[in-house]
């Protein structure tokens, strides 16, 4: 059985914007249409530029932000003269956030049957990590 593909939209600071589940035989780059819906376009409004990877190039990409209305997708890629490993401005923010979705134990690994299940199951995991901040700063003041 094969992960299914999973895209998330995050604002500036990690907190989940919007996500969508796709069968495996999907790429990143042709499911970006489903995370790029209208839908997404009207709940933020004043989104105005989407930083992605160079996973997301490409005409489909470009097509699909361009049907939401006015978004610009800007491809960040990484330096050619990088060796190893290097953080790369704005796409740090989205492995972050992938970083605490998959500590959950039950994302860590695929064991849901319904890809509603799991972006279910990613939306009640950013609820939990945003109560819990907002909890936090509470006790602080």
């Amino acid at each position: 059985m094969r992960q299914p593909g999973i895209g998330i939209l995050v604002d500036t600071l990690g907190l989940l914007l919007s996500v969508a589940v796709h069968p495996a035989n999907i790429q990143d780059r042709d499911g970006i249409a489903l995370v790029l819906s209208r839908r997404t376009r009207r709940l933020f409004p004043f989104i105005e530029q989407i930083f992605a990877d160079g996973g997301y190039q490409g005409p489909k990409a470009t097509a699909a932000a361009a049907r939401t209305g006015t978004w610009k997708i800007q491809i960040v890629k990484r330096l050619d003269t990088a060796i190893g490993f290097e953080v790369v401005p704005k796409r740090w923010i989205v492995e972050r956030t992938i970083a605490w979705i998959s500590r959950f134990r039950r994302l860590a690994r695929d064991f849901e049957r319904y890809a509603r299940t799991v972006a279910a199951f990613i939306r009640l995991a950013m609820v939990r990590i945003m109560l819990r901040r907002l909890t936090r700063s509470n006790l602080c003041r």
